[in-house]
């Protein structure tokens, strides 16, 4: 297979409302990150994933999008984004958008036409919209947020929304809703955006009105596939395009169908992302999904945080050091320098393996998780749906620090719309420049060595201790981890390792590089 560039690319995910602020108003956007994309591409990734930038009324952190064809004015505007995308190409650096086909914002202009339209509408089929049932709404569906998935209108019809109330769900049997999206994509491809991130990719396809089939009701039914079909056509006839997929399901061979060759070209690995960080448990996951990817000659990708997502270094100091999108276990204790040598040793491991590999910003100054938000801080959905006790994701989305000594650490000149720890004077980008040992400059190295000795490829696994992962690429650079109690001697010229060697052995917790 021709070599692609998102086969091996480091894709750095910029949720942009965290990321830096250019005009002062407590909130990242366009103009921040035009401004740090030298810092990117200094960094040595290939590529950015950004989040919904659209005009949104941020019910969910703007996955609720009012219109797909615009730019938010907190972040910017249309020409604004189209400055970012040249000046990003002009760095190196390829732009992958969010496009979010589930569902739109109750603000869309689609949705307030089908709320006046009135039942048996046309402007209603591109909805969920269902008479009640005994006085309440049409099944028993519940919200991934939270409480029921339905929501009343005046009319007595009631609408589905698998999200927030302010999430309806699109109709994807709707002729209208295949074309818009069609449309979507063309609309970004013309403008140079270099991919498509699809957003809760399994979840278009539903029947409310269905007998129980087997399947899921509204996860990974048949009729997805004919979809993202439709998709990968458009796709190809803009070279060098590329579908991502955020696809989460148990089942293997059920994702793979999403990976076929007129389908995506990739998808998030969230088996290595929720993986407790043991041996076993980390060899099954990759040998898994190696096995998944390569008959189907699509590039694996590795995938360690993102926004949903308790930040690696307080998860690795956990005595649980899985992830549960579920339960995220806020305030379980965790040993802050026990998780960050783990998550030292997790970056390394992740970038040696053979694919793709996603970083979420902050993942490389190693922020942990704000887990004490003030409660009228907290702005997540979550929070409210679940009647204030489960606190959300808001504590991976605050934003970042780059500079100073107390907040808002360079940010912007306005507060922040999430408070920073003061404690982050220490892991801001400019502290973090000047420390040698530092986790901003063991990204650089790693990337840096990355480029040249991996990428995607194969992997061989090589005799190792129990508590190890030993293996060696095509390149012939080697990756050891030693996640043991005990240390372990490491042969060749070491390259890299995640913290200091003692006596050519490698400590518990740690991983090496070397050839």
């Amino acid at each position: 297979m021709p070599e692609q560039w998102w086969r091996g690319a480091v894709i750095y995910q910029v949720y942009p409302r965290s990321f830096a602020d250019g005009n002062g108003d407590g909130a990242g956007d366009l103009a921040g990150l035009r401004g740090r994309l030298p810092y990117l591409a200094a960094l040595g990734v290939d590529a950015l994933w950004l989040n919904p930038w659209y005009p949104s009324p941020l019910a969910d952190g703007g996955y609720d999008v009012a219109d797909y064809r615009d730019v938010a004015a907190v972040f910017g505007t249309l020409a604004e984004a189209e400055a970012l995308i040249g000046e990003a190409h002009g760095a190196g650096l390829r732009i992958i958008l969010d496009v979010v086909p589930n569902h739109a914002s109750d603000q869309a202009a689609w949705f307030r036409d089908a709320v006046a339209a009135g039942p048996g509408s046309p402007e209603r089929e591109r909805f969920w919209f269902r008479p009640g049932r005994d006085g309440g709404p049409p099944n028993d569906w519940q919200s991934i947020f939270g409480g029921p998935a339905w929501s009343p209108v005046p009319d007595g019809e009631w609408y589905l929304h698998l999200f927030a109330p302010e999430q309806p769900d699109w109709n994807w049997n709707s002729p209208d809703v295949v074309h818009e999206f069609h449309d979507v994509l063309r609309f970004w491809y013309e403008r140079g955006v270099d991919g498509i991130r699809i957003d809760s990719a399994a979840l278009l396809v539903k029947d409310p009105d269905a007998e129980p089939d087997g399947l899921d009701p509204f996860t990974d039914r048949d009729g997805v596939h004919e979809i993202y079909r439709g998709w990968r056509k458009i796709t190809d006839a803009y070279p060098e395009r590329v579908l991502v997929g955020e696809v989460w399901l148990p089942d293997q061979e059920r994702f793979a169908r999403y990976l076929r060759p007129d389908e995506m070209h990739t998808a998030f690995n969230f088996d290595f992302l929720n993986c407790a960080l043991e041996p076993a448990a980390l060899r099954k996951v990759i040998d898994t999904t190696l096995a998944t990817h390569t008959p189907l000659g699509a590039p694996p990708t590795w995938v360690l945080s993102n926004h949903d997502v308790v930040r690696p270094v307080t998860r690795y100091g956990r005595a649980d050091t899985s992830f549960d999108l579920q339960d995220r276990r806020h305030g379980a204790p965790t040993d802050r320098e026990l998780g960050v040598r783990r998550a030292r040793a997790a970056a390394l491991l992740a970038m040696a393996l053979p694919g793709a590999v996603y970083i979420y910003q902050g993942e490389e100054l190693g922020l942990p998780e704000v887990e004490d938000l003030p409660d009228d801080a907290r702005q997540d959905p979550i929070w409210v749906r679940s009647g204030r006790t489960d606190p959300g994701r808001d504590g991976c989305r605050v934003p970042l620090p780059w500079s100073g000594d107390e907040p808002p650490f360079g940010f912007g000149d306005g507060e922040p719309w999430l408070p920073q720890p003061p404690d982050w004077k220490d892991l801001t980008v400019e502290a973090q420049d000047a420390d040698p040992g530092s986790m901003l400059n063991l990204y650089r190295e790693a990337l840096a060595l990355r480029r040249d000795h991996l990428g995607d490829g194969s992997l061989t696994w090589l005799p190792s201790d129990d508590g190890v992962l030993a293996f060696t690429r095509d390149s012939g650079l080697t990756c050891v981890v030693n996640l043991g109690a005990e240390p372990v001697p490491v042969t060749g010229e070491v390259l890299l390792s995640s913290g200091p060697m003692q006596d050519g052995q490698l400590p518990p917790d740690t991983a090496v590089w070397s050839r």
